[in-house]
């Protein structure tokens, strides 16, 4: 490290013109990678239901019911006034994009067209099948609606890809919200950590060229697999965080080195072994935790992962090559526009007063502090018994967005246009069911509460298709118990009963998650403990960071369990209460597991620097508490800022994971780094520096 070092800083003006041309260059490439997102990749591939969109598809081409359009006649007028109109405008639809001609009202038979008209003849029913896999059919969904649109004609749509459609955007316009509203604060609050503007923009201009950089690297990306658009969100929210916690980590200690006589270069130097070490670290235990993400075959979900790991790679890089160059260029000008350079020192050293009084207070009662943090984490945690994962429903979108109130219109006065539940049918073998089969399979569906009717679709060469409409509406709570509920059905011995449909690869999307729960975090956990290993030599500590980083978890599932579960507060907060979506507890576990290991590297490092350096345990405590208690806390402070500005959003998903992942780090960056961490470390004594690979270290003198 010192060797590198040594090269980044010879060559100091060349490494920042170079770091910066490339990241500009790679976003200013990168821009193109919004035209190649993909919207979709919520499924499961692997999937019973999948498998049933594959049958059905190669056998008779998509039957699904993936756009409900709505449409209201004008006042005074029914809805048999408008059919030349509708007729004429489903007509021009790009037949490309159909699998099959528009079912309606107006076009179907009798005893169909009745199930698609409300009972005043003010509203009707059109119902298209789109072409192409998921991503194709999201992609033709806007011109369909622009051709499906009937001027002076009230129009809606509901269906997935309107759920799904509406989803996007609204998350998309709310994170470019969230951003404006985070980085003036954050700008705000550098200036104040650090006491000047020039040191404030460092670590501010590093998250910039993470995140504009990032675009290049997905969109390279994209060429080789799909990205969802929330991987571009992932990286712009992630990036900015971790780029201003690694630039404040490194400022600090430049200017910590400064201040004990280095010059600029030597300073510099001095942070870069030390500080850009750490971030090394930290940046492969964020980029192994989010590769736990990768265990999942569901699109959307590893492109979080995707999104992450590209940002804090980038951050990262940038962090050790360009950060400590200017630092060594700007030299005592990076104290410039500070209001008084006098007071900011003294700022500084009166913190370290303070969080060395905080060590001293912990030391002198760990057992009293860690038993009381402990026990306030375990009454936080107790709600997450109750935790229940759900799905994206349109109970997720905000009351009176269009295709939310399209929903539910369908819901209520259409129940048998939903998507409700397609079933197939085969014998052992792969061979057609016998009729007695079908009908037992029938008779056993129709027998549930969750379901109203159950018809013969088609039957294929070597399998039956039957579609049971369900009593709850599509991509609800309802719906995926209704799905469970067919799935544990008795049926005969010699067949075989796939479920699919919409809700049901909803219903398995979610499944998945579950699934893929235990392997993503063995992926996180086996990781951290042993890079942690490596970067502290020790066996205790690293473990000591994993149940650490539960702890956290745990407190923050339970806070969200009570809020977000709970009608009334719920609706307090702005949005419907019930389950929590899977995706967003994923999300929160990855990055919140990430970023208090990440807090823990920082904390440790100092303490291990210490105590390497010849300090006792409790004197490694003091110095590694006063040494970076106040950058830990102004890190998760701005942190704090950029994540929980994604809980301005109006989405259940990214309400819900914003607010998650800054409960998360409020917790983790004050109770448990600051007081349970320490008192921890003071208790475990020797233990926290045994290496079964080299002799135990003796507690050596105390260093004041």
């Amino acid at each position: 490290m010192i060797r590198y070092a040594e090269w980044i800083l010879r060559f100091r003006r060349a490494v920042v013109w170079i770091v910066v041309s490339l990241l500009l260059l790679s976003g200013l490439w990168g821009l193109g990678v919004f035209d190649r997102l993909n919207l979709a990749g919520y499924a499961d591939p692997n999937s019973d239901s999948a498998e049933v969109e594959r049958l059905i598809g190669d056998a008779f081409g998509r039957q699904a019911a993936d756009v409900v359009v709505i449409y209201t006649a004008p006042d005074g007028q029914t809805v048999d006034d408008i059919g030349p109109q509708v007729r004429e405008s489903l007509g021009s639809i790009d037949r490309d994009s159909l699998t099959k001609s528009p079912e309606s009202y107006w076009t179907s038979m009798p005893v169909v067209a009745d199930s698609l008209v409300s009972a005043d003849h003010t509203k009707a029913l059109a119902i298209l099948t789109l072409a192409g896999d998921e991503s194709e059919r999201l992609a033709d969904y806007p011109a369909v609606v622009d051709a499906a649109q009937v001027a002076g004609v009230q129009t809606a749509f509901a269906g997935w890809n309107a759920t799904t459609v509406a989803y996007n955007e609204q998350s998309e316009h709310d994170l470019v919200r969230a951003e404006a509203v985070a980085i003036p604060i954050t700008l705000v609050l550098l200036v104040f950590v650090f006491g000047g503007v020039v040191a404030a923009l460092i670590p501010l201009a590093v998250g910039g060229l993470a995140v504009f950089g990032s675009l290049g690297a997905l969109r390279a990306l994209s060429y080789a697999t799909d990205v969802s658009a929330f991987a571009v969100n992932m990286a712009s929210i992630l990036g900015l965080g971790i780029a201003i916690d690694y630039g404040l980590f490194l400022v600090t200690r430049f200017r910590e080195e400064t201040r004990s006589g280095l010059d600029p270069i030597a300073a510099a130097q001095r942070a870069l072994v030390t500080a850009g070490r750490t971030i090394a670290f930290s940046a492969l235990l964020l980029v192994c935790g989010f590769a736990g993400m990768m265990v999942y075959p569901i699109p959307m979900l590893r492109s979080l992962g995707y999104g992450a790991m590209i940002a804090v790679a980038l951050a990262a890089l940038v962090s050790v090559t360009a950060v400590p160059a200017v630092l060594a260029l700007l030299g005592g000008r990076v104290d410039a526009w500070s209001w008084r350079r006098v007071s900011v020192t003294r700022a500084e050293e009166r913190s370290k007063v303070l969080w060395t009084r905080l060590a001293d207070f912990v030391i002198a009662r760990p057992w009293t502090i860690a038993l009381v943090v402990v026990g306030v984490l375990a009454v936080l945690a107790a709600p997450a018994f109750g935790l229940k994962l759900g799905s994206l429903d349109v109970s997720g979108l905000p009351v009176g967005n269009p295709a939310r109130e399209a929903q539910t219109l369908v819901t209520d006065q259409f129940p048998d246009a939903g998507n409700g539940a397609v079933v197939i049918v085969r014998g052992d073998g792969g061979s057609p069911a016998n009729p007695a089969d079908v009908n037992a399979v029938t008779e056993s569906m129709r027998s549930l509460e969750d379901v109203s009717s159950v018809d013969q679709i088609v039957a294929g060469p070597d399998f039956t298709v039957l579609r049971a409409t369900l009593t709850s509406s599509d991509f609800s709570i309802g719906s995926a118990d209704a799905i469970a509920a067919i799935r544990t059905l008795d049926f005969p011995d010699d067949v075989t009963v796939l479920v699919g449909g919409e809700n049901a690869l909803e219903a398995d999307s979610t499944d998945a998650i579950l699934h893929g729960f235990p392997l993503m975090v063995l992926v996180m956990v086996t990781a951290t403990l042993v890079l942690m290993f490596l970067a502290f030599r020790s066996v205790v500590l690293p473990i000591k960071a994993v149940l650490m980083a539960f702890l956290s978890l745990a407190a923050t599932f339970g806070i969200l369990t009570w809020l977000f579960q709970n009608s009334a507060r719920a609706e307090f907060l702005g949005i419907t209460g019930g389950p929590l979506p899977a995706a967003a507890i994923i999300m929160i576990v990855a990055v919140v597991f990430g970023l208090s290991t990440d807090y823990e590297v920082f904390l440790m490092s100092r303490m291990v620097e210490a105590h390497d350096s010849g300090a006792d345990t409790p004197g490694a405590v003091r110095i590694g508490l006063s040494s970076t208690g106040r950058v830990i806390t102004s890190a998760a402070l701005l942190l704090l800022i950029v994540t929980g500005a994604a809980a301005l959003s109006a989405v259940n998903l990214m309400k819900i994971a914003g607010l998650g992942m800054a409960i998360a780090i409020a917790i983790d960056a004050t109770i448990i780094r600051m007081l349970l961490v320490p008192a921890l470390v003071t208790l475990m004594g020797a233990a926290n520096w045994w290496n079964p690979l080299r002799s135990r270290r003796k507690e050596l003198t105390p260093v004041e």
